[in-house]
């Protein structure tokens, strides 16, 4: 595992079909955002979700402007416009109804069986608690309060809350995890999955792989991802059986910006190790368009950003489809061009 160290030193090979099934998918920021999307619009294969800042689906409705000024607190020429309700939550419900019955995203019932955690850090400046008020209140709409976690309390920063890595909980900046005395991953999938077994408090036993993320999305740097992904692999999971869960990250916490620190630190591979969980890192890369190297939520590279055939959620699919068996092992998209 001293790849782990440096991209660099990592052989990339194919992303393997591993018969995954039960999967869920949590994610941070704009990884909470592209978490939430791939949850509505692919609910019939998704069990569960787990949100850390982020909003209610297809908040910014294809505006960079409502992205920034009322789904978050992210612009730089313009005043933070967020408050109780501002996200406009019936017109979020009517527009994903309007999706479903186009079936451009599956049918809203799949919803129900979800099981939701979510966390927003009572000090969050960049994703205030007002936006994941509203998120509650859209997953209200089609989800029992009884399948919903909701975690306000914790006086915490934008930024993956854990209890034994990162910058002091309080703090804003790279790279955006923080030692909050508290285990968010360990949190989420517990609430996802039900009792686990106890997290591995030592080296890690199962392995990483890098992977090619070419296969899933045609020229991906030209789409807002890095043209390699990451997968962890637990003990005794090569054989089909495990569980899989999609931890999108946030913005500037691609390998670019900050190495592996998310992969290594956010807490979630010591809880695969103990409990047959693969772990999917897909990851972004900036561009032009998206500096911060952000997960598509506003359409800075596709207009059908939140639904199935969204460039980056259909590459997505793509992946857990390999990895689940339900897609064969062949090459889908290859630098520029599909077959």
């Amino acid at each position: 595992m001293l790849w782990l160290a440096g991209v660099a030193c990592a052989q990339v090979i194919p992303l393997p079909a591993l018969g995954a099934g039960q999967v869920s998918v949590s994610g941070l920021s704009s990884g909470a955002y592209m978490a939430v999307q791939f949850q509505v619009a692919f609910s019939r294969t998704v069990v569960g979700a787990g949100i850390i800042a982020g909003g209610p689906y297809f908040c910014a409705q294809g505006s960079i402007y409502t992205a920034t000024t009322s789904c978050s607190c992210t612009n730089d020429y313009f005043s933070c416009r967020v408050r109780p309700g501002g996200t406009r939550v019936p017109d979020l419900i009517a527009l994903t109804d309007w999706f479903a019955a186009a079936q451009s995203i599956d049918a809203t019932s799949a919803l129900a069986s979800h099981r939701i955690w979510m966390l927003s850090g009572s000090i969050d400046s960049v994703v205030p608690q007002p936006v994941m008020n509203d998120l509650l209140s859209y997953y209200r709409h089609y989800i029992d309060a009884n399948r919903i976690a909701y975690q306000r309390t914790l006086a915490a920063e934008h930024a993956m809350p854990t209890d034994s890595y990162g910058n002091n909980c309080s703090a804003l900046g790279s790279p955006y995890i923080n030692n909050c005395n508290y285990d968010a991953a360990g949190e989420l999938l517990t609430w996802i999955y039900g009792a686990l077994a106890a997290r591995n408090t030592g080296t890690l036993t199962g392995r990483f792989i890098a992977f090619d993320q070419s296969e899933f999305i045609a020229a991906p740097r030209w789409h807002g991802m890095a043209d390699v992904g990451y997968l962890y692999v637990p003990p005794g999971c090569d054989n089909g059986g495990c569980r899989l869960h999609v931890a999108f990250h946030g913005c500037q916490q691609n390998p670019n910006a900050i190495g592996t620190l998310f992969i290594r630190h956010a807490g979630y591979n010591a809880w695969a190790d103990n409990n047959r969980l693969l772990i999917l890192y897909p990851q972004t890369a900036a561009t032009y368009a998206n500096p911060r190297g952000c997960w598509d939520w506003w359409a800075y590279d596709d207009t059908r950003y939140a639904q199935k055939n969204g460039r980056q959620m259909a590459a997505i699919k793509r992946m857990v489809d390999r990895l689940s068996g339900t897609a064969p092992l062949v090459v889908i998209c290859r630098r520029g061009r599909c077959t």
